[in-house]
């Protein structure tokens, strides 16, 4: 299955049917009065979230989405069928924007989780609706409202625990897959990693979700490279893993490069809980891994850990060491909760 992020859709919501003028016709009823029914509503469209999706590709090959418009009203006091909602089903962690792709409308990150993104017009009402003590015979009804039309951008931001970052031929796709089910391309040249990929990891009873995204070279946030759009799937994370590649020549440097690219890219992320670890040891003796371990360090301005993805050496020290992150991320957002709970309940 293809992976895509990003999809522009067209919607309209259903037109409310007209309302009717119509009277009573019986044979020896002299006087039957209006009985024209109101017309039906219109359908609603629906964005929704919903299990087993992890990708929007199949809004590639669809992007026109119509509700049903309303029947109009009838005679004999016949109200018009309502028009047929229009649900457009998406991956958890969808983000619904408008058509400047900049005005958040909706950021759907729970499962069943659904909002109304254009509402079905009301039907209009019948002559009945206006009979009055001084008008038995009113002879108007109210057309339908119109539908709505729009366009939006339905963008998805995977939703992990950690993210992995690092320069192409970090070591990322191999630590992946040797902690995890997952089976990401691993090969000896750049970018192999084209894509984002999930991968569930356990360590000591405990599992959580690990992100890997395309590696980022200096100016990929002026369009270099792959470019910097995929770091929208580790926004999500609790922990961004930062992998250095030991064997690259200059660790400091690529840690540097990785560490102004997300400076780059604007919002929280470069102030995310972040673990840097220089991969690769395996190809390193014990005084160059010192050497290139304390010359990451000055950079990164705190402790470095060691692994490899290849022999496994150092990957349990690591893994824990995001558990830790992510459950003190969790008791953070608990507490949050919690506080904000307090404050909505208190009253003066």
């Amino acid at each position: 299955m293809k992976f895509l992020d990003l999809a522009k859709v067209y919607i309209r919501s259903g037109a409310g049917g007209g309302g009717c003028i119509s009277f009573r016709r019986e044979k020896f009823i002299e006087y039957g009065g209006p009985d024209g029914g109101d017309g039906g509503n219109g359908g609603d469209v629906i964005v929704e979230a919903v299990e087993g999706l992890n990708t929007l590709i199949d809004f590639r090959y669809q992007q026109h989405f119509f509700a049903g418009n309303g029947q109009h009203g009838m005679g004999s006091q016949r109200t018009g069928k309502d028009g047929e909602d229009k649900i457009l089903r998406v991956p958890v962690g969808t983000e619904i924007l408008d058509e400047d792709q900049e005005t958040l409308i909706a950021d759907l990150t729970e499962v069943g989780q659904r909002i109304v993104i254009a509402k079905g017009g009301n039907g209009g009402w019948g002559n009945l609706q206006f009979k009055t003590a001084t008008n038995q015979a009113p002879r108007r009804s109210n057309p339908g409202q119109e539908a709505i039309e729009r366009t939006i951008w339905l963008r998805l931001k995977l939703i992990a625990d950690v993210g992995l970052l690092g320069m192409p031929n970090a070591g990322k796709s191999t630590f992946l897959a040797a902690t995890s089910n997952a089976r990401p391309k691993v090969a000896d040249y750049p970018f192999t990693t084209l894509i984002p990929n999930l991968g569930v990891v356990g360590i000591d009873n405990v599992e959580f979700v690990v992100a890997d995204i395309p590696g980022l070279i200096a100016g990929a946030s002026e369009g270099r490279g792959l470019g910097d759009t995929f770091l929208g799937h580790v926004e999500r994370c609790a922990v961004l893993l930062h992998l250095i590649d030991g064997t690259s020549g200059d660790p400091a440097g690529d840690l540097t490069t990785i560490i102004e690219e997300l400076e780059a890219y604007g919002g929280a992320l470069a102030d995310k809980p972040r673990i840097t670890v220089l991969n690769k040891i395996d190809a390193l003796d014990e005084e160059e891994r010192a050497f290139l371990t304390d010359e990451v360090a000055a950079v990164a301005e705190g402790p470095v850990m060691q692994m490899s993805g290849v022999s496994g050496e150092g990957t349990q020290d690591v893994l824990r060491a995001l558990r830790d992150k992510i459950d003190q991320n969790r008791l953070r957002q608990k507490k949050a909760a919690e506080d904000a709970e307090e404050d909505a309940s208190w009253q003066p």
